[in-house]
């Protein structure tokens, strides 16, 4: 009985312990999903080592940037538990090595993710040298902070920022840092901030405020917001974030209100306004992005409705966060991504708006960017200054920043335009650079030398077209992203339409035309007849064969009749050889008529009576004289 009561009370003791370590690992994966993470570490360090344990505890680590732990950590998690780890992992483990510069490694992983070779060694020493600009940066001194980051332009000569600066604010469980407020501040030429003042108790509460933008008079500002409340998903209970608009009047901030398009279920946030203040571009998880944050961009009406918020697309927005975006007032869109292949953690990418759509990303380079978060880029592009906030010194700190052309990538395409055949230079040629979706970026008329130079940009497909009158057009692709060159040479040796086409010949006044069989119309007549569509069909060839061929259809007649009456019969004529021509497929802005009359004799028969009719029917004719 006794040794039995001995049992028991060990089975109960072994009970409720087990019963206390299941309660107590509820409450920490409770703590991971508010993504308290710097709470949730310490008390996941303490338990049992599992799959599940060591997961949360790596990606604890990771989220709160304790990467050498989350290089150890998940190490672990892969040597015990490598075959039945998703797929994820191996992309915040690849971020987490190369925060720490373990780069080798970390390809190996990205390998796995993205089932491809992964060199970003060699794609650092690419982009360093194909990035347009190099980066000179200097810490702006702000005493009494732990953190601050999102610097933007305020005025002339003032600027706003959030800082976790306010020690009566709640740490916030993340970071276990003080909740962020908006500040602004004068900046001086020394990259120091001073004046720094809170805004009121209307914009700064006791929750994050962050990101502010400012509308050109100041008057308006959007800025970021987290909830109070945290909204419960299938698998995460998370306080979501909300952009608000403001309104300054009377000098004081007021008329706060969430913008129409935001939610309790999902966040808005990184507001940014294009230069005509009638876009709102921002970054959001909400339902149809490619997977985390994207960048989108929502119409700002002119009586203050906004419309539906729209995803910039793929070429864009990948699987993993995009956020922080900027547009310049020159329409290039600069964000944050860690999804675009990079040096680790958020880098800075620039974006070129074409045809209402932004191109291919480029990465800034390691002049800006680092193994850890850069992000909260803005410029002002005619002074080349601007501001960029990063976690590389431990904390989010702010940076200033003047950028100057790099060096080593003087991207351009230069070369001379000339003749197939004789080699000769083709002065007065047109030379037109159009990107990948045919828009003319550039166009230049070559001088006595024949020689063009363009600058160009990377990761671009570009091509380059020579013409000139009487020559058939020449186009040139070529590409500048990783396999293409920084600097191209392209000679273009354009073929006059007289050495590729027997029927195209120069006459003696330097006009080249296209000789046809004489076209004959019936007596005080402009049809055209069986006889002479024949005839033309010779033309109409020609011009689908060459679709940038112009043509001047001209008509003449010989000197006798009145001259009255033999312009105007010219002029049918030759406007009926016109609509002959468009009827058969070519375009008529490729066209063009004109009757001479009797002004253009081709031999002495200047007037009636003094030649017979073999000389004056020489006169009588049409002529296709090629413009283009």
């Amino acid at each position: 009985m006794k040794k039995y009561t001995y049992i028991l009370a060990g089975l109960l003791l072994v009970s409720g312990l087990a019963h206390a370590q299941k309660k107590n690992l509820k409450r920490v994966n409770k703590l991971f999903e508010m993504r308290a993470y710097k709470d949730a570490a310490e008390i996941y360090e303490t338990k049992e080592r599992n799959q599940t344990v060591l997961q949360n505890l790596a990606d604890s680590y990771y989220y709160n940037t304790s990467l050498q732990k989350a290089v150890k950590t998940y190490r672990e998690l892969f040597v015990e538990y490598g075959d039945s780890i998703d797929i994820d992992y191996h992309f915040r483990f690849a971020q987490a090595l190369k925060g720490v510069k373990e780069y080798k490694e970390a390809d190996k992983h990205l390998k796995m993710y993205y089932n491809k070779p992964i060199n970003t060694l060699a794609l650092i020493e690419q982009t360093d040298k194909t990035t347009p600009h190099n980066f000179k940066l200097k810490q702006i001194e702000n005493k009494n902070s732990s953190s601050d980051f999102g610097l933007s332009f305020y005025g002339d000569n003032k600027v706003a920022f959030a800082s976790g600066r306010n020690s009566e604010n709640p740490n916030y469980t993340w970071n276990n840092i003080p909740y962020l407020d908006i500040y602004s501040a004068t900046l001086t030429n020394q990259n120091v901030l001073e004046d720094i003042q809170p805004f009121s108790e209307a914009i700064n509460t006791s929750s994050h405020e962050s990101s502010p933008v400012f509308t050109k008079d100041g008057k308006t500002m959007y800025f970021n917001r987290t909830n109070t409340t945290r909204k419960k998903t299938d698998e995460e209970r998370i306080a979501h974030i909300k952009i608000y608009r403001a309104e300054l009047v009377n000098g004081e901030w007021t008329n706060v209100t969430p913008l129409p398009f935001t939610s309790n279920s999902y966040s808005t946030e990184h507001p940014a306004l294009s230069k005509d203040e009638k876009t709102l571009y921002f970054a959001s998880d909400m339902p149809g992005t490619y997977g985390s944050f994207d960048i989108y961009k929502v119409a700002i009406n002119d009586d203050g409705t906004y419309g539906e918020p729209e995803n910039l697309g793929d070429t864009i927005n990948t699987k993993h966060r995009e956020q922080f975006p900027f547009i310049s007032e020159f329409n290039v869109l600069y964000f944050s991504s860690i999804g675009h292949l990079g040096f680790g953690g958020l880098d800075v990418f620039r974006s070129n708006l074409v045809n209402d759509t932004f191109d291919k990303p480029v990465n800034l380079g390691s002049s800006i960017n680092s193994n850890l978060d850069d992000f909260a880029y803005v410029i002002r592009e005619k002074d080349n200054k601007g501001y960029v906030s990063s976690n590389k010194s431990g904390y989010d700190r702010v940076f200033g920043f003047s950028r100057v052309e790099n060096p080593l990538t003087k991207y351009q395409v230069e070369g001379v335009v000339q003749d197939l055949n004789s080699k000769a230079l083709l002065k007065g040629a047109l030379v037109t650079l159009f990107d990948e979706s045919d828009t003319v970026i550039q166009d230049a008329i070559v001088g006595d030398d024949a020689y063009y130079i363009f600058k160009i940009e990377p990761n671009k497909k570009y091509k380059v077209r020579g013409t000139q009158k009487a020559y058939i057009p020449q186009d040139v692709e070529f590409s500048t992203d990783s396999k293409g060159k920084v600097q191209h040479d392209i000679y273009l040796t354009l073929e006059s339409f007289a050495d590729a086409e027997e029927r195209v010949k120069e006459n003696n006044k330097g006009d080249v035309q296209v000789n046809l069989d004489k076209i004959f119309f019936d007596f005080d007549a402009a049809i055209i007849r069986e006889d002479a569509a024949n005839t033309l069909q010779v033309l109409v060839d020609l011009m689908k064969k060459y679709p940038s061929m112009e043509v001047e259809v001209s008509a003449h007649t010989d000197a006798r009749g009145p001259d009255e009456y033999n312009l105007n019969l010219s002029k049918k004529r030759a406007a009926s050889t016109l609509e002959y021509l468009v009827s058969q497929g070519i375009e008529r802005s490729r066209l063009k008529s004109i009757g001479y009359g009797e002004m253009q004799p081709l031999n002495e028969c200047v007037k009636e009576g003094i030649c017979d009719d073999r000389e004056y029917d020489i006169n009588r004719r049409c002529e296709f004289t090629i413009l283009k």
